[in-house]
């Protein structure tokens, strides 16, 4: 009875120790800006358009996971070793 608790608990703390050991550092969200802005165009990629979003971001750590910003816009988000490029809206 007490062990579902106990191996719960466990399980719980191995993933939160995880998430802070594979958090993303700031240049691997920086190669994945630099990766999705050259994809979604060619020509951006060889100007260079993505080096210069990827080097005017802010990088933001949450200690699980962590996030960057281009004029105050969320561009990437990162957890457990991987990063996720967000593409902005044009709404702002």
């Amino acid at each position: 009875m007490l062990k579902t608790p106990v191996v719960s608990a466990i399980v719980a703390l191995v993933v939160v120790a995880l998430a802070f050991l594979l958090n993303p550092s700031p240049e691997r969200h920086r190669a994945e800006i630099r990766n999705a802005v050259a994809e979604r165009s060619p020509i951006a990629g060889v100007f260079g358009l993505g080096a210069l979003t990827a080097f005017a971001s802010t990088y933001h750590p949450l200690g699980v996971a962590s996030y960057t910003t281009v004029n105050d816009r969320v561009v990437s988000v990162g957890a457990f070793g991987m990063v996720f490029y967000i593409q902005p809206s044009q709404d702002k």
